[in-house]
Formats: C-alpha cells, sequence, structure tokens
C-alpha cells in the first residue's frame, strides 16, 4: 500500500509541474495547462478514496496513542 500511495504522489508532483511547464511555455494561450491540473485534481481525489477505502478495509492499520 505504501507504494502505490508513492506512486500516486509522484504522479501528482509530475502532473503539477507539467502544469507549470505549459503555463510558462504557452503563455496561457492553450488549455493543456487546465488539462494537467485537472488530472492532479482528479488523481488527488483518486488517493483520498484509496486511502479511505485502505482504512475501512484494514490495509492502513489504525496508529493508537
Amino acid at each position: 500500500m505504501k507504494i502505490v500511495i508513492l506512486l500516486f504522489l509522484l504522479v501528482i508532483v509530475g502532473s503539477l509541474a507539467s502544469a507549470l511547464f505549459y503555463l510558462m511555455r504557452d503563455k496561457g494561450t492553450s488549455d493543456r495547462t487546465v488539462r494537467a491540473l485537472t488530472l492532479r485534481v482528479g488523481l488527488s481525489v483518486t488517493l483520498f478514496v484509496l486511502l479511505m477505502l485502505g482504512y475501512y478495509f484494514g490495509l492502513i492499520p489504525q496508529q493508537g496513542l
């Protein structure tokens, strides 16, 4: 589960970096920045749902205090 989370985080950061690259290169004239940011939001929501499901099904253990 840790590997899946790390891979998702790397792809999210990569999508954010590509959005910055497209923003700087295209000067806001194309929709590539919007698509990269939309992908990042979709991946973030998917990761959140996977984390909640992992916790619910016991793949992510509860940490006691």
